[in-house]
């Protein structure tokens, strides 16, 4: 659902953002900058679910902004001011627009997910050679860049060779993607780990700046792009309990939501308690990894 925000025109819908580009008097829309609002929806198996989860967008945009200033040595960000309209306040950022990469920048610690299906079968990931003998969640001796395509809404993304992000972008640009991917994680996980939290994996985003270097865009190390962990429940040979959507995923997989994932329907409508307990591990993060309240 779009925003009628005074100043501002809709310009896009993703999954979970909108976006609204600044408008002046004479009905000009800027080119340059963008209002990037994070609503509560939340997506699972590339399907936008009908049942929004309270405080999600918020939580999401908070924690951006949180390691947006960890981050700040290492890269510069896209942020130019939370002074937004008082209907997105909270939950929204006014932006540079800029031209972003072609791909989806991962960067992985640990091995599971769509990551541990190719081990399991080729002993790699997105090309990558890894030791034998690992299992869902083991620890890989280090990061490893895994990028995949940006697909459209509806699509699902796929993994790609880091040759194929260098055809895409160019060489300097993929070498410099690469490094700034692993770096963000290793810093994430360094600070994550004196909160008792593994960051598993987490996906980012950059854009082109004006002086053609890069710029980290859209959100950062947040349950949406990430796999958080309690370090304390870590146990190799399964699947972790998370402070992420993987609660969403789990139920809609389970027989109580009554949904066949190969049948073509979107997801049935999500249950109180499993609104709630999703709501609640987002919170759990967010408080977890900065020590604030969210309150």
């Amino acid at each position: 659902m779009t925003l009628n925000l005074p100043g501002f025109t809709h310009v896009y819908s993703g999954k979970v953002r909108d976006l609204y580009a600044p408008t002046l008097e004479d009905g000009t829309v800027r080119d340059d900058q963008v209002l990037l609002v994070a609503s509560d929806r939340i997506s699972a198996f590339d399907y936008v679910l009908d049942t929004p989860i309270p405080d999600k967008g918020a939580v999401l945009t908070k924690l951006s902004l949180w390691w947006f200033e960890q981050l700040g040595d290492l890269v510069p960000n896209h942020v130019l001011s939370t002074d937004v309209p008082a209907e997105v306040a909270g939950r929204a950022v006014l932006c540079q627009r800029l031209e972003m990469l072609p791909v989806e920048c991962v960067a992985r610690a640990y091995l599971t997910g769509g990551g541990l299906a190719e081990y399991q079968r080729d002993g790699t990931v997105s090309g990558v050679a890894l030791p034998p003998g690992l299992v869902d969640g083991s620890r890989l001796p280090e990061p490893i860049f895994t990028p995949s395509t940006k697909a459209d809404l509806g699509e699902h993304d796929e993994p790609i060779p880091y040759a194929e992000v260098e055809r895409l972008v160019g060489s300097p640009r993929a070498a410099a993607a690469r490094e700034l991917t692993v770096r963000i994680l290793q810093r994430g996980e360094a600070i994550a780990a004196e909160r008792g939290v593994i960051i598993a994996d987490t996906k980012v985003e950059f854009g082109i700046g004006a002086d053609g270097g890069l710029v980290l865009a859209d959100e950062v190390l947040t349950p949406d792009s990430s796999r958080f962990w309690p370090a304390d429940q870590w146990e190799p040979g399964r699947a972790q309990p998370s402070y992420d959507k993987q609660f969403v995923r789990d139920w809609l997989l389970s027989p109580a939501s009554g949904w066949d994932r190969n049948s073509g329907q979107a997801p049935p409508a999500l249950p109180t308690e499993v609104v709630e307990q999703t709501r609640a591990k987002y919170l759990e993060a967010y408080e977890r990894i900065t020590g604030r309240s969210f309150g």
